[in-house]
């Protein structure tokens, strides 16, 4: 069954990049043999690293530090974009969530070895966590876990096992693998990312972004995530947008840093009950969910034309 699930997966899930948009060469200015990444501009607060998973893979992560940060995201990217891609980005949401930063490559894609499976994302993922807990300190209650269209599969399964987790961010997420191809009701052995199933047992406040016009992962897919989410935070269903240009609409990143501005104060996030405490209104399920109507522009807080590291592919998830 497992080889099943693994080869319905390799099918229509992944499309690394072909070739890679970096390559890992050894920093000869440093004598502790520091890796950096070819084709991206080189900063000071970007460490390069090589990570082994319990799979046996060794996948290729970034973590971005910002001086003043108190949390830390964990970016698990889209299925057609490697680091090389994503680099630029990540480096300007450090910057302008005020957050560290973690991405990474799965196996089979970059610069990581191996090929990519979903069981060996959630390896990848678990390797990167683990990262941020060993070598720099994180706890796992400043963490928080974004998710970016087959991302939010890596992403769904750790934040299911983790009771302390600050938050979650899921960005054009899918319910499940069939269910982006097919409108089943159901979830069937053979699926793969049972992100519909897994998303009750996440106890963390979840945003949830999706565009209103998506033609790679319906619309439906965000809504119906976070109906299922035990504790709510107002979506961002933005009118008009695609799967793969979110992020050019200035309130996706006016609305992200409200919801990190939330989670960064509350020190409670939430009661016994599941339900978000007085002290944390910010955190509150709105009355009724944001819909954005404004069109895309450039602003000083996102990217002015759309990247490379954005899911590309018509096919992808």
């Amino acid at each position: 069954m497992g080889a099943m699930t693994s080869s319905v997966a390799a099918k229509f899930a992944f499309f690394p990049p072909d070739p890679p948009s970096y390559r890992l060469v050894v920093d000869e200015s440093s004598d502790s043999g520091k890796l950096k990444m070819t084709d991206v501009s080189e900063r000071a607060n970007v460490d390069v690293l090589k990570l082994k998973t319990k799979r046996g893979t060794e996948i290729v992560a970034a973590y971005v530090k910002n001086p003043v940060a108190s949390l830390t995201v964990l970016y698990s990217h889209g299925n057609a974009a490697d680091l090389g891609q994503m680099y630029d980005l990540f480096c300007e949401l450090s910057v302008h969530l005020r957050v560290n930063l973690m991405g990474y490559d799965y196996t089979g894609y970059g610069q990581s070895s191996g090929k990519p499976t979903e069981q060996n994302t959630y390896a990848d993922i678990e390797a990167a966590y683990r990262c941020l807990e060993e070598t720099y300190g994180v706890k796992e209650e400043d963490v928080i876990l974004y998710g970016q269209s087959v991302g939010s599969g890596p992403t769904l399964d750790l934040a299911a096992r983790l009771s302390r987790l600050r938050a979650v961010v899921l960005h054009s997420p899918i319910m499940s693998g069939i269910r982006v191809m097919y409108p089943v009701k159901r979830t069937y052995w053979f699926d793969i990312y049972k992100n519909i199933d897994k998303i009750p047992l996440v106890k963390c406040p979840v945003l949830v972004i999706h565009g209103t016009k998506d033609d790679v992962v319906d619309f439906s897919h965000g809504k119906q995530l976070w109906e299922h989410c035990v504790v709510k935070y107002e979506p961002l269903w933005i009118k008009g947008g695609n799967h793969c240009d979110l992020e050019l609409f200035p309130e996706y990143i006016r609305h992200l840093k409200k919801f990190i501005l939330a989670v960064e104060k509350s020190t409670r996030l939430k009661n016994s009950s599941g339900s978000l405490t007085d002290n944390d209104i910010d955190c509150r399920e709105k009355s009724r969910p944001s819909t954005s109507t404004e069109k895309s522009r450039p602003s000083v807080d996102q990217p002015e034309k759309g990247r490379n590291s954005i899911d590309r592919s018509d096919l992808e998830v």
